[in-house]
């Protein structure tokens, strides 16, 4: 699982997903890409679990870029536990994503093995997704 070697603080506060992306809203390295339509938490284990779809389906060929990484501790109180006593222990780390955000990246497969891949790696995120080509995003922000 991906998450920080070490953070600063070991708590946070769960902060608000406004807007859209203001980086990370370009295909980079890539030809086809996944991006977010609506802001959410993505777990660590689902990043894994979208990651190993995609290169499962191109055969471990052609080349994925992971654009997001789960650098916040998100923690959680045992059940049946009454209220009070301070905040609960860390339970998972999320990548806070945002509209526009492109999550993943692929290259070096044929356009349509590239679709099907991100087609199947969108459905272990939970949230609603796009895929997308570099000429499409050339304009600017993924509306």
């Amino acid at each position: 699982m991906l998450m920080p070697k070490r953070v600063k603080r070991r708590k946070q506060f769960r902060g608000t997903m406004k807007g859209k992306a203001q980086r990370g809203n370009q295909i980079t390295y890539g030809e086809f890409g996944i991006v977010a339509v609506e802001p959410c938490w993505i777990r660590s284990n689902q990043i894994e679990a979208a990651r190993v779809a995609m290169t499962r389906h191109v055969k471990r060929g052609g080349q994925v870029w992971i654009k997001i990484f789960p650098d916040k501790p998100v923690t959680n109180k045992p059940a049946e536990t009454r209220m009070g006593s301070g905040k609960g222990a860390l339970e998972y780390w999320v990548a806070v994503v945002k509209p526009g955000r492109v999550m993943f990246e692929i290259a070096g497969v044929p356009e349509d093995t590239a679709r099907e891949a991100l087609r199947l790696a969108s459905h272990k995120l939970p949230c609603k997704c796009k895929i997308v080509a570099k000429a499409d995003l050339e304009g600017g922000l993924a509306e």
